[in-house]
């Protein structure tokens, strides 16, 4: 994306219009009446307020057209959902949505793979905490929204933990204009320093752009020991061979750190 333009599912966010306060009451009442191009035009006045969730989770590297979608999902949700008789801003009704919505999204297109049962849990514990948002106005404890489905605490929270998308190291948690901190910056270990796992990891990475027969001389030479005479005896290539393989391989990792 780019700073002064940003074009998602063909839209130039640039050039969205923003309905005013005065209006947004008004439009929500004929949206209630079934007017159907108040509706298209609420959705349409809405959508810098999609864009500024979505942007929250740029730092994830998923398709921003993907997210803004189903951020547009949220927001029409919200809409269908809305009191116009509590004194709640539409915005800060609607963010919640959006954000979970998102969230969802997340969820299901996760690597990581929870049991159909713990997941059918959280579904219904998300979707029972929506619906004490919508009645009370305020975020539910998870003691009532235990109640709410008629089971233990722990069983509701074990769910709910079990589906949360895990964070990037990367993902700031607070930014100004000068420097921003990141979630790896809160984590501390006194027994291991942030570098050496860092740069572990890079060497993983760095090995899996190998060949396998450079891996396997690495292994033979730096973990078992052997001489380039002893490798190029086993593999059975001659030892020049194994020289100039073991270069390469080195000069490759030391790049890719």
């Amino acid at each position: 994306m780019m700073i002064n333009k940003v074009v998602i599912c063909g839209i130039n966010t640039s050039e969205l219009k923003v309905i005013p306060d005065s209006e947004k009451k008004d439009l929500l009442l004929k949206i209630k009446q079934g007017d159907m191009a108040a509706r298209e035009k609420f959705i349409r006045g809405n959508l810098k307020l999609v864009l500024s969730v979505v942007q929250r989770f740029a730092s994830r590297g998923e398709n921003m057209d993907d997210l803004f979608q189903v951020g547009c999902i949220g927001l029409i949700k919200s809409i269908d959902n809305f009191d116009i008789t509590q004194e709640v801003k539409f915005s800060t009704y609607a963010v919640p949505m959006i954000i979970g919505e998102i969230r969802r999204y997340l969820r299901d297109n996760n690597s990581i793979r929870v049991s159909r049962s713990m997941r059918d849990t959280a579904y219904k514990a998300l979707s029972a905490k929506e619906q004490l948002m919508r009645e009370s106005n305020r975020e539910p404890t998870i003691e009532e929204i235990a109640a709410k489905l008629g089971l233990p605490r722990e069983e509701v929270v074990i769910a709910m933990e079990a589906i949360i998308e895990p964070v990037s190291l990367f993902e700031p948690v607070y930014s100004d204009e000068t420097d921003s901190v990141y979630v790896m910056d809160q984590v501390h270990d006194k027994s291991c320093n942030d570098s050496n796992w860092i740069e572990e990891i890079s060497l993983k990475q760095a090995i899996k752009t190998l060949s396998e027969r450079e891996r396997n001389i690495l292994s033979l030479r730096f973990f078992k020991g052997k001489t380039q005479v002893e490798v190029a005896q086993e593999i059975g290539i001659s030892q020049a061979q194994v020289s100039r393989l073991e270069k390469s391989a080195l000069k490759q990792i030391k790049k890719h750190l």
